[in-house]
């Protein structure tokens, strides 16, 4: 549908843009597509270019694959020389496309389509407004195609062996194979690629994660899910996912989980929005207090309603997923939040120390104050 608006959008220049901006926490399929498919990669995007009329494509690496970016150059010049970029490709008269790397520079914001593109542009990575969608108004104004890396590898393969093929591996709804990157407390972590459709019981089961307390499906912008749900499949019809399965053995502290993904989205917050700029750590902050021990049964609604305040209001996809392992947490795993906190029976406010504040002044006066609790 992409490549169908791109293609028919006015314009006298259309683009091609791979999304190779790997930030996902938990995410690392495309580090190894780049690796050992990158032709595969690039005959797709060469693929979108002949179905949208684009002549140039660009690759947006992300920065901390740095140490790919000679080789890739290597396999460009490579295709070059084989007549599979440049122009009349393949001696096909008017057909030209060409392919350029763009190096990000380890922002995760960037990793979102119209600040990806702003990234290409050389402006800061901020999210754009939309509409106009990139398709109709993208890279320098003209319209443009962003898809990420397996899917233009889907591409050239279907190009290959056609949409039936394609179409035989996977569920009803969600048709061929999906590569997982699979870490955390399992003894066999690494990239898979199993038939969309697979129950998460089973993908445990190949990956040595049998005795999980939770798994996190889609990195923390996706939700995390606990035994009740193992029996669920992968597929966009049910639990969809980018590529990112996180495995947690019954040792870890979900919550302390939690506050350590809260602390990446807010260092990686563009700042543009106020829900997701001050949102988030605000969430950030009722987590420490019950990680403190201070949390009181009320912290439990209120992360609730500013987690969904953030979802709803914020630019960006950023924002709109940055509440996920907070509010998935609290549904599926909520006992474990409700053992962590407790009423107070003072009715004092649990971040607030009387006497601590008093001290200074206690010290001037050479004497205890005296506090009345009614």
């Amino acid at each position: 549908m992409k490549w169908e608006f791109t293609r028919g959008a006015e314009g006298t220049k259309k683009f091609v843009i791979c999304n190779a901006d790997e930030g996902e926490p938990g995410t690392f399929k495309d580090r190894v597509i780049l690796t050992e498919r990158a032709d595969l990669a690039f005959e797709g995007m060469t693929v979108a270019g002949y179905a949208i009329g684009a002549e140039n494509g660009i690759l947006y690496l992300r920065g901390e694959y740095a140490y790919l970016h000679a080789f890739l150059e290597k396999i460009l010049a490579d295709r070059r020389k084989s007549g599979l970029l440049g122009n009349d490709i393949l001696g096909k008269k008017g057909f030209h496309f060409d392919i350029r790397i763009q190096m990000g520079a380890g922002a995760y914001v960037c990793g979102e389509e119209t600040s990806l593109i702003s990234s290409c542009e050389g402006l800061r990575g901020d999210p754009k407004n939309r509409p106009p969608f990139p398709a109709q108004k993208g890279y320098l104004g003209f319209p443009t195609s962003v898809n990420n890396v397996e899917t233009l590898c889907c591409a050239a393969r279907i190009m290959e062996k056609g949409a039936a093929w394609f179409a035989e591996a996977g569920s009803r709804g969600t048709p061929s194979t999906k590569l997982l990157s699979i870490s955390g407390d399992c003894t066999g972590p690494g990239v898979y690629e199993f038939p969309f459709g697979i129950k998460v019981r089973d993908l445990l089961r190949e990956v040595g994660g049998e005795n999980a307390q939770a798994v996190l499906v889609g990195g923390p912008s996706g939700q995390f899910i606990g035994p009740k749900d193992f029996d669920r499949i992968i597929c966009y019809d049910d639990i969809g996912t980018g590529g990112a399965v996180v495995v947690f053995g019954p040792e870890r502290d979900l919550i302390d989980i939690v506050h350590q993904y809260l602390e990446f989205f807010v260092e990686e917050s563009c700042g543009y929005c106020t829900p997701c700029r001050v949102g988030n750590v605000l969430l950030k902050h009722r987590v420490e207090k019950i990680l403190a021990g201070q949390g009181e049964p009320g912290d439990l609604d209120a992360l609730k309603e500013l987690g969904d305040s953030i979802k709803l209001a914020s630019r960006c996809g950023l924002g709109q997923t940055s509440a996920h392992p907070v509010l998935t947490t609290l549904k599926n795993f909520r006992p474990v939040y409700e053992a962590r906190v407790k009423p107070r029976a003072d009715k004092m406010e649990a971040t607030f120390d009387i006497h601590k504040a008093l001290g200074p002044a206690e010290s001037i006066a050479a004497r205890k104050s005296v506090i009345y609790n009614h």
